[in-house]
């Protein structure tokens, strides 16, 4: 695999095409962690969701990341598929980490994504479920629609 801006621009394209069942599976999430934690989430659209692709890849060093752990978990297979379970799951929760950005935010979507990693299968390679997953992490954790991420926190100090 190399990685050129070229080819991370692909990338960007291709998840961007991939909306419709990236929104699906984040709203998904959203209503039944809302629901586990009795809050209403907001629901995303497709284009919230493409316009947040845009926002990732426009720093290209996050944008290279994504690139790399996404081309990696469409290309990852092991035999029998359990003994690579450790490798996808890392992989996918760091591509759901660097998606969602700095903390607390990383965090979070290192938690979704295993949370979201049970909702979906995909056929194919051992690793395309976990980068559904991932990316349902990442950008549901960074697009708004939680309670506690459209208001201030009221943990900041004044001088």
């Amino acid at each position: 695999m190399e990685l050129t801006p070229e080819s991370v621009a692909a990338e960007r394209e291709t998840l961007k095409s991939r909306a419709s069942t990236t929104v699906a599976l984040v709203n998904e999430v959203r209503a039944a962690l809302g629901e586990r934690f009795g809050t209403d989430v907001a629901s995303v659209t497709e284009e919230q969701y493409r316009t947040e692709v845009d926002a990732v890849f426009a720093d290209g060093d996050v944008a290279v990341n994504v690139a790399g752990y996404t081309q990696i978990l469409r290309e990852l297979d092991v035999e029998g598929d359990y003994p690579g379970f450790v490798v996808d799951e890392i992989l996918g929760r760091e591509l759901a980490s660097t998606i969602a950005g700095g903390q607390p935010h990383a965090l979070l979507a290192q938690a979704t994504f295993h949370f979201a990693d049970t909702m979906t299968h995909t056929d194919g390679v051992a690793g395309v479920d976990d980068l559904d997953a991932a990316l349902a992490a990442g950008f549901q954790t960074r697009l708004p629609g939680w309670e506690w991420t459209e208001r201030e926190s009221p943990f900041g100090v004044d001088d």
